[in-house]
């Protein structure tokens, strides 16, 4: 693969318990294992940081959109990258 060529990526929808309640998130593979990373780096389960992401969560917004905008925004606070 080139530089110019687009990663692969594979959205894959993976169970999660949010408030006792199971449900499901699509995310790509990498996505899912930057989530595991910070979940372990903040000694809690992947479940407890997910429940936490929805309790902030716009009215409306996605959920599966929001994992992956609290993964960007923390890894944008590890780089000490800001809004672009």
């Amino acid at each position: 693969m080139n530089a110019e060529e687009p990663r692969q990526s594979t959205v894959v929808k993976r169970s999660v318990v949010v408030a006792g309640q199971k449900t499901s998130i699509s995310i790509e593979d990498a996505f899912w294992s930057e989530l595991k990373s910070l979940a372990r780096r903040q000694n809690r389960t992947v479940s407890d940081l997910v429940h936490a992401i929805n309790a902030g969560r716009r009215e409306g917004a996605n959920l599966s959109s929001a994992v992956r905008v609290y993964i960007l925004d923390q890894l944008r606070s590890r780089t000490g990258g800001g809004e672009p």
